[in-house]
């Protein structure tokens, strides 16, 4: 996980005002990208891309919705930010590279609080190779806010959608899932053990990687360099941010087709299954509902299957089928089941 400042004394928003607090956040900004033109700075950014498709996708992160204060330092919050919607641009087997940055701030933030949140946005445009050309801040009631739009360029015939999976399709995904749901439900889990006791302190041995997972992670940039290097275009592709199953059903509403998956083919780590079932929940129903795994899930034409086969970072998870609206779920005693599109309320509910 990224490593937080030491405590100092903190600065009121008021003594620097908007603008300045635009100048201070982005004074060291340098850009990276030949198609960033005009960053921060001006009344708007100019990007210009050379015989290329453009790439655009936004996200809104709402205190108390999506994030938690008590549990999320400033810097990672940050970094995620940037992270989810850089998974988009990926999702499209695009290349982000820009994005601009909006917040609406309470006047309980300091200065100091913001440099961290920076920081973290900062890092991750760094590692990612992406510019970050715009913005804007205001006030908030209601704690922060933070709207990130991320921009991308990619290649026409190689973009890649949600609509084009095809019957005999395979589906895939990579890395593994529901780790980030079991990092939230501890955070979760000490953040109530917190509130009835402020002097006992969280215990999270053992599960820095799903800690990581929730609170850190990242988007897979090295897949979509994989597909260029092994010479494979998905058909159809998707993050995994609402779960694996809202996620294919996803795909296979707007490709019209059907899927069927397997239960011993979906990728766990055994952290993720020591936590599922240390709090009394199933670590494939983690799976399937979980979500902000942030993998990507792409389905590809059986021709590509020998290309495939020996990256060790996908799994091969189900095939696609003709039959439009039907989604099943094989379970490990062969049990066939309905597919259902179910989030995270759904595991929430099986607790």
């Amino acid at each position: 996980m990224l490593e937080d400042k030491n405590e100092k004394p903190v600065s009121e928003l008021e003594e620097l005002g908007e603008f300045g607090l635009i100048d201070h956040l982005t004074e060291n900004i340098k850009l990276q990208n030949k198609s960033s033109k005009r960053g921060v700075g001006d009344d708007a950014a100019v990007i210009e891309y050379e015989n290329k498709q453009t790439v655009v996708s936004t996200d809104l992160l709402v205190e108390g919705i999506h994030f938690d204060l008590l549990y999320m330092p400033m810097k990672h919050l940050g970094y995620k930010a940037v992270a989810v919607n850089l998974s988009d641009i990926y999702a499209m087997n695009a290349a982000p590279k820009q994005i601009t940055v909006s917040l609406a701030v309470s006047n309980r933030m300091s200065v100091e609080a913001l440099e961290e949140l920076y920081e973290g946005i900062l890092l991750a445009c760094n590692i990612y190779g992406v510019d970050l050309v715009g913005g804007d801040t205001t006030s908030s009631t209601s704690g922060l806010i933070i709207s990130i739009t991320a921009i991308g360029e990619g290649e026409k015939e190689k973009l890649v959608y949600r609509d084009g999976a095809k019957e005999n399709d395979l589906i895939c995904v990579s890395g593994d899932l529901g780790g980030a749901f079991m990092g939230l439900q501890l955070l979760e889990r000490e953040k109530q053990i917190f509130k009835e006791n402020a002097q006992i302190q969280p215990d999270f041995s053992g599960y820095d990687y799903v800690l990581e997972r929730q609170l850190k992670p990242e988007p897979r940039k090295d897949v979509i360099d994989m597909f260029e290097e092994i010479g494979v275009t998905p058909t159809s592709m998707i993050d995994v941010s609402d779960g694996l199953s809202s996620d294919l059903i996803h795909i296979c509403r707007q490709s019209e087709v059907g899927c069927t998956i397997y239960e011993n083919k979906i990728p766990l780590d055994f952290t993720t299954v020591n936590a599922a079932e240390e709090m009394k929940l199933d670590p494939t129903v983690c799976a399937l509902n979980g979500g902000e795994d942030y993998e990507l899930m792409f389905t590809i034409s059986l021709d590509d299957y020998e290309k495939i086969k020996d990256q060790k970072r996908v799994a091969v998870i189900g095939h696609i089928t003709s039959d439009k609206g039907s989604y099943q779920f094989v379970s490990k005693s062969e049990q066939v089941q309905e597919l259902s599109a179910q989030g995270w309320d759904a595991v929430l509910k099986k607790k």
